[in-house]
């Protein structure tokens, strides 16, 4: 027998060659019917195929066939591009849309409790040459991770997930109701809100809650809390800490999971930031993060003078450093720039400061903790984990590397005289493009690409006649 595809490419570590042989006995010890083959797009959303279990013993040395046509989508399969144009992606490779192929990561193999015996495995996309298509956001955070780790650090980020369960009352499913985008479902709200961390109010949806936590367990997610927030029907999951990739597959795969769930009990939940309802409370994703070392442990503790180590603060620099820049990866929706408001909990302005939640980048822990490291506020629940991470570190090896410097701290983080975060999707892009640092780390083709699908997507909004408009203008004028 010839070498498979997987092989002859070394497309895999020691490591996943011996998960893929005890994943191929264990799919047939356990009598599964089919594996879902799903890959992480641009948006982060899962795409992919299903497979009977015989076949997916196949693509366990040679990959799935897959299309590439997926990357030119924005968030509602809108093309970007026209979908023949020569080169229109900066690839040559892309031209005419040519199958790629989904390379299965073995490590990181589940069986989806609620379905009857499905398993589950993420993987990247790499064109038939064998290279990975540079458009893959899971290739280039792992890429990032590479580089982190040629340093001798390891990345471990904590996830504080924010999101809305609602009642779902009519799915809106006619032909008149299916373009893209479709017409919202209509919901309604599952208990009151404003009654922050309250146990009646979380118990309230105990039923739904209790099916999420249960399967998130049964997968083997480190959970840590479901809490409930401050919006009628808002909730937060938080993990223990999580290395590197393992941190944005478990998000990944964590929004799916709870979006399937809730679906299937008669619910809808949305990791949109800012929802269109009476009432509502903004969405966040808080990203808790250090870096570690064998020798020393968390690298960012300071000692009994100062919070943060020499190399925290100069990873935190980093970040502050390239905020505004990083603004597309860490809010990727029109929406999410909604949420930038004083006083609201949510960053404005790039500052940092010790426990204070207004500010961009807190400092969790106090002075001589061990466990001190840094909390990121500033991104949506929508956002790509992929480059969410990946942002992070080019940040903070940046920061590293040229032996940055925060400055002062913010007491007064809404007051401080600091840069603002761009106001808008738009004039985020503008300054993502501009970006020196992002060009030399994600490459211009990717940095080109991003922009001109996140530009589709303001171009379609500013095109579209909103309700604001109509009351302003329609009666007056």
């Amino acid at each position: 027998m010839g070498s498979s595809f997987i092989e002859s490419n070394n497309l895999w570590t020691a490591e996943q060659h011996e998960a893929a042989n005890r994943i191929a006995a264990q799919v047939v010890e356990q009598g599964l019917r089919q594996v879902r083959i799903s890959w992480s797009d641009q948006h982060g959303v899962l795409r992919g195929k299903t497979l009977e279990v015989g076949h997916f013993l196949s693509v366990l040395r040679n990959g799935k066939d897959f299309q590439t046509a997926t990357l030119i989508f924005d968030t509602t399969n809108n093309p970007v591009v026209p979908p023949f144009g020569a080169n229109a992606l900066g690839d040559p490779r892309m031209t005419g849309l040519p199958d790629g192929v989904l390379v299965p990561d073995p490590t990181t193999f589940t069986v989806l409790p609620w379905l009857d015996r499905t398993g589950w495995i993420l993987s990247n996309l790499h064109y038939r040459s064998g290279e990975i298509v540079p458009f893959d956001t899971r290739g280039i955070l792992q890429r990032q991770l590479g580089l982190l780790d040629a340093t001798g650090y390891s990345y471990i980020a904590g996830v504080e997930l924010e999101f809305y369960i609602t009642r779902l009352e009519d799915a809106r499913l006619s032909f008149e109701d299916s373009g893209h985008p479709p017409a919202p479902p209509r919901v309604s709200a599952v208990s009151h809100g404003f009654q922050y961390l309250t146990e009646v109010r979380g118990d309230e949806i105990g039923a739904i809650l209790d099916v999420l936590r249960d399967n998130i367990v049964a997968l083997g997610m480190p959970l840590a809390t479901v809490e409930d927030e401050w919006g009628p029907g808002q909730c937060e999951v938080t993990f223990e800490p999580l290395t590197g990739l393992k941190a944005a597959d478990t998000v990944v795969l964590l929004r799916s999971v709870i979006k399937q769930l809730c679906r299937r009990h008669g619910y809808h939940a949305t990791f949109m930031s800012r929802p269109a309802f009476p009432n509502a409370f903004s969405s966040g994703w808080h990203l808790h993060q250090s870096l570690a070392t064998p020798e020393e442990g968390n690298a960012f503790a300071g000692d009994e003078d100062s919070a943060l180590s020499q190399t925290g603060r100069r990873f935190m620099a980093g970040l502050l450093e390239h905020a505004r820049a990083c603004s597309v990866l860490t809010t990727p929706t029109i929406n999410g720039y909604k949420r930038y408001r004083p006083d609201s909990f949510a960053p404005n302005r790039v500052t940092w400061a010790e426990e204070n939640r207004g500010a961009l980048v807190r400092v969790a822990g106090g002075r001589g903790d061990a466990n001190t490291h840094l909390e990121n506020r500033v991104g949506e629940p929508a956002a790509n984990p992929y480059l969410y991470l990946a942002a992070q570190i080019i940040s903070g090896r940046d920061g590293l590397n040229n032996k940055l410097e925060p400055g002062p701290s913010a007491d007064e983080p809404y007051l401080a005289d600091a840069p603002a975060l761009p106001a808008s999707l738009e004039q985020a892009i503008k300054v993502f493009g501009e970006s020196e640092l992002l060009r030399r780390e994600l490459s211009d083709p990717f940095v080109d690409y991003l922009s001109m699908v996140k530009q589709h997507e303001v171009d379609r909004f500013n095109a579209a006649v909103t309700d604001w408009e109509q009351r302003e203008y329609f009666e007056i004028y």
